[in-house]
C-alpha cells in the first residue's frame, strides 16, 4: 500500500479527493461513479470520512477497504476520537490494517447530535488529536495526516492555539496535514508562514489546501458554520446575481473555486484537497481549468 506522503512533495503539485459514506443504497451508487470519474485522473490520494461519533465507522472502513482492493487508487481512511476508547480504537485501527489500509487521517471529532455541542473525551478514550496520531502510530507502519484551520477552529480561543496545536500534532508524528475548507487564500499563506516559523523541522512539512466548489449556497453555508469558515461577501454578491439557478450556481462555485487554486498554486501550495460530496462534475472542471486533469476526462 502506498503511503499518502510518498505522493506529496514531487516536483509538481497534486490533487486529492474526499468522500463521505453515503447512508443508502443510491448514495452508495453516487459514490462509486465518483470514484469511477476521479480514478483516471490520478489523484495523489482519496480519503473516507468518519461520522460524528463513529456513527459511520463500519461503512468507513468498508468502502475505503473497497477503494484500496478493487481500485488503483490510494485510499485514506478518517479516525476519530470521539465515542471511542482506546481499545475500541485499536481495534478500528486494525480493521484498516486488515483491509489493506494505511493510511489514516487522525482527528478528535466532533460530538454526534450537535457537532459545536461541549466536546466530551471517553474516560478511557484520548483528549486530543495528538494522542491520536500517538496512537496509531504505535500500532504499525501507518501514515497519518492531520487536520489545520486556516481560520481559527471554533472551538480555538484564538488562532495562534491552533498554530501551535497543528504543531504539537506533527511532532507527535503526524507526516501532513489538510486544512479545512476556505475561500481567502491569505488565510492558508499566513497558516502556512506560522508553521513554518515553528522550527526548521516545521519548514518542509505538507499543508494541502481544502477547497469546496459551491455547488449549492445551502450546502457551502453548512460546512462553513461546521468548520468555521468564513464565506467572503465578494463571494456571496457572485452567487447573489445569479438566483435560484443551480446551473448558474455550480458555474459560480467553479470559477470561484478554479480563482482560488490558481492564487495558491502560483504562492506554492504542494497539494489541493477537494471536498466533493461524492460529487465529480465541479471538482473535475476546476481540475481541468487548472491543467491538472485533461479535458476529455471531465465529460
Amino acid at each position: 500500500m502506498t503511503a499518502v506522503i510518498d505522493r506529496l512533495g514531487g516536483d509538481r503539485p497534486v490533487f486529492s479527493v474526499e468522500f463521505f459514506p453515503p447512508r443508502d443504497d443510491a448514495g452508495e451508487s453516487q459514490l462509486w461513479q465518483a470514484v469511477r470519474d476521479f480514478e483516471p485522473l490520478d489523484p495523489a490520494f482519496v480519503s473516507v470520512t468518519y461520522g460524528a461519533g463513529g456513527s459511520s465507522r463500519d461503512r468507513t472502513v468498508r468502502i475505503t477497504g473497497r477503494i484500496a482492493q478493487q481500485t488503483a487508487l490510494v485510499a485514506m481512511a478518517h479516525l476519530t476520537a470521539v465515542n471511542h476508547s482506546v481499545a475500541e480504537l485499536q481495534q478500528v485501527i486494525g480493521r484498516y490494517a486488515e483491509a489493506g489500509i494505511r493510511n489514516v487521517l487522525a482527528l478528535r471529532g466532533d460530538p454526534p447530535g450537535d457537532p459545536l455541542g461541549e466536546w466530551v473525551a471517553h474516560p478511557q478514550g484520548v483528549h486530543y488529536a495528538e494522542d491520536l496520531v500517538r496512537l496509531a502510530r504505535s500500532l504499525g507502519d501507518f501514515c497519518v495526516g492531520v487536520a489545520a484551520f486556516p481560520e481559527r477552529n471554533p472551538r480555538s480561543p484564538d488562532a495562534e492555539s491552533d498554530v501551535r496545536y497543528l504543531v504539537a500534532k506533527l511532532r507527535a508524528g503526524a507526516q501532513f496535514a489538510i486544512t479545512q475548507m476556505f475561500f481567502r487564500p491569505e488565510d492558508y499563506l499566513r497558516l502556512r508562514d506560522q508553521v513554518a516559523a515553528a522550527g526548521a523541522d516545521m519548514a518542509t512539512v505538507p499543508i494541502l489546501a481544502g477547497i469546496m466548489p459551491i455547488t449549492t449556497l445551502r450546502g457551502v453555508q453548512k460546512m462553513a458554520d461546521l468548520s468555521g469558515c468564513t464565506i467572503p461577501a465578494a463571494v456571496r454578491d457572485r452567487l447573489a446575481t445569479v438566483g435560484d439557478d443551480p446551473a448558474a450556481v455550480r458555474q459560480v462555485g467553479v470559477d470561484v473555486a478554479s480563482e482560488l487554486c490558481e492564487r495558491l498554486l502560483a504562492e506554492g501550495v504542494p497539494g489541493l484537497h477537494f471536498y466533493t460530496l461524492n460529487r465529480s462534475a465541479s471538482t473535475r472542471a476546476v481540475l481541468s481549468r487548472l491543467g491538472m486533469a485533461p479535458a476529455a476526462a471531465t465529460h
